[in-house]
Formats: structure tokens, C-alpha cells, sequence
């Protein structure tokens, strides 16, 4: 059974012969990868600026006008000093980037070639949130959710047409699936009150998983934090996929009410559990995940590409990949796991 396959049975929670992995080579020697990507190749007519601020700092503006700054080796992503949109009148004028132009995706059918027996996943910059908070700066971008609704809904909505071109065009490539990050919440709660989300956010999330659903791709989201507020809402509205990186935010007993409705995908949590650097606790932690979440489907194991950021020895995620090809094999003549 192909990497595919396997994919296709834990997101239908058909008895896939195991779980699902996604993991990086660990000390130069590779790991079962079920998945593959693909995204939009660079705008040509983009010319991208990168510069030093002299105070430790590495900026940057990217296709969507937005100017970011991070410390030099100790992250890898970083915030939003300077955006686009400084007033609403500047939304007339805006010009987004060219995600929509297919011209930009003609080399996804290589990668389709390349890939066949991978799970295929199209990247997108988010339902709308993502992109949009910081074409105002998020902190000018949350008040405006309660003084000026209406122009966020304006703006969600021009990003989230650009969004479902891709669908489109990631469907005619032979995608399987879309995926896209998009952090909601704290670590206490959700960046806007559930009623704000319900009445700005989730009209957008519908129309995304409505238009990918009819296209024939899954929807895979990540997010950040505590979100639980949305989560019930979201396998309501068909949300295939979640990819959580703190898992034991939210409870792995509490998350696995959804089993058979929405399948996770996690590493073991990266705050929690992961930095105790104990052997048996992330051994532990790897087999509820299976017991709980992954039990006929609905669990796909990962590591969390950012070692370096929360201070995390690779080998403590190595711990929890052995552990969950022992636990999480449960047909070994269709898994193509490594002996």
C-alpha cells in the first residue's frame, strides 16, 4: 500500500495499516515521509529586498507588501514591523500578489509526476486571517475587527478569493489536499471572542471547505495555541485535517470526541512534553496519541521542523517516531515500514 493510500484510509478512518508519518532523516538517514508538497513558483516580476538593521536583526518585505524583521539565529520566522494597508483607504489602491496567475504552478505537474505515491498537498497562505492581519499589523488588525467589521470582511474576502483560485488550480495539478498555517490563539484563549469568529471568520472558512470539497481536495489547518472555541464549529463545517503542535493544550481525551469526524496531525506536544527530554514520558505521550486519536485512523504523526527555536535535541523527536512505528503499525504486510 502506497504512502498515499495509507493517507487517503486515515483521513476516511478505513483502517489504514497504520498511522500516518510525516518526518524529516534523522542524523542523514531518511524516515517515512507520506506526504508531499507543492506551492507557487516566485513571481519573476518580484524583486525581493533583504537587509541588516545593524541591531541584530534581518528584515525583509514580502509579495504581499509587508516588511518583517527577525533576530539573526534564533528564529526562523519573525513579525510584522511595517504593513501595507496604513489606512483603509489604501485598500482601493492595493495591489495583491499574483498567487492567482497559473503561469506560476505550470512545474506542479512534475511534481505530481514525481510524487505519485505521495499524498499531495497544495500550499495556500490561509483562509484569510493569516494573510490579512498582517496587511493592517495584527494589533491594528484586531481592533479594527470590532471597530470597522465590515472593512475586515472586505478584506478577508479579497484574500479569500485568491485562495479558492488556488484551490482550482491545485485540483487541476492532481492535488490531493490543500494545507495552510493559520494561528488563532494564545495560549489561555482565541485572538477574538467566539462570537466575533462566528459572525466575521466563519463564513470564509465554509466557502473555503465548500469549494475545496466540491473540487475533490481535503483542507489541512494548522494553528497555534488554544482554539478550542472553534474546533467544534469547524468539523461541523467539514474541517478534514488539524495540525496542532501543542496537543495537550487542549487534552488528548477531549480532542478524541472528534474521532471519526477529523483526523490530527502532531508531533508530541513541543511545550509540554517533548521539552522534558525524557525517553519514557515522549514514548508515553506517542502511544495515547495512537490509543486515543489513531485507533482505525484519524492520527498522523510528525516531527516539528524547528528544532533550533524551542531548543529541542533532535533525537527526543526520534524517540517518538520509534515508538510510533512499534504502536502505530497495525498491518505490517501493507505498511511499507523499514525493517
Amino acid at each position: 500500500m502506497t504512502s498515499r493510500e495509507i493517507i487517503q484510509r486515515v483521513l476516511a478512518h478505513d483502517h489504514p495499516p497504520r498511522i500516518g508519518l510525516t518526518f524529516s532523516p534523522y542524523e542523514g538517514e531518511p524516515r517515512i515521509c507520506d506526504t508531499a508538497g507543492m506551492g507557487p513558483a516566485a513571481d519573476p516580476n518580484f524583486q525581493a529586498k533583504r537587509w541588516k538593521d545593524g541591531q541584530g536583526g534581518e528584515c525583509w518585505v514580502d509579495e504581499w507588501g509587508c516588511t518583517w524583521r527577525r533576530l539573526e539565529g534564533k528564529t526562523l520566522g519573525g513579525e510584522v514591523i511595517d504593513p501595507p494597508l496604513k489606512t483603509w483607504d489604501d485598500l482601493d489602491t492595493y495591489r495583491p500578489p499574483t498567487l492567482a496567475d497559473r503561469s506560476r504552478y505550470k512545474h506542479c505537474a512534475e511534481v505530481r509526476d514525481k510524487h505519485q505515491d505521495k499524498y499531495l498537498l497544495g500550499g495556500v497562505p490561509g483562509c484569510a486571517f493569516n494573510v490579512a492581519r498582517y496587511l493592517r499589523r495584527l494589533e491594528t488588525y484586531l481592533e479594527d475587527c470590532a471597530a470597522e467589521p465590515d472593512k475586515i470582511k472586505r478584506l478577508n474576502r479579497m484574500v479569500n478569493d485568491i485562495v479558492l483560485t488556488q484551490v482550482d488550480i491545485y485540483a487541476e495539478y492532481g492535488a490531493d489536499g490543500i494545507t495552510y498555517c493559520e494561528d488563532w490563539g494564545t495560549q489561555e484563549r482565541l485572538l477574538v471572542s467566539p462570537r466575533m469568529w462566528h459572525e466575521i471568520f466563519k463564513p470564509d472558512f465554509e466557502r473555503l471547505l465548500n469549494h475545496a470539497h466540491s473540487r475533490g481536495l481535503t483542507v489541512w489547518m494548522h494553528s497555534c495555541g488554544y482554539v478550542r472555541d472553534i474546533i467544534p464549529p469547524l468539523v461541523d463545517l467539514g474541517m478534514d485535517l488539524f495540525q496542532f503542535d501543542q496537543p495537550d493544550l487542549h487534552r488528548i481525551d477531549w480532542l478524541a470526541q472528534f474521532h471519526g469526524r477529523v483526523t490530527y496531525w502532531c508531533p508530541v506536544d513541543i511545550q509540554t512534553t517533548l521539552q522534558t527530554g525524557d525517553e519514557a514520558v515522549i514514548k508515553a505521550k506517542a502511544r495515547e496519541m495512537v490509543e486515543r486519536l489513531g485507533i482505525g485512523g484519524g492520527f498522523i504523526g510528525k516531527d516539528y521542523g524547528d528544532n533550533m527555536s524551542i531548543g529541542c535535541d533532535p533525537l527526543w523527536q526520534h524517540w517518538a517516531y520509534e515508538e510510533w512505528l512499534r504502536v502505530g503499525t497495525f498491518d505490517p504486510a501493507q505498511a511499507e515500514v523499514p525493517a
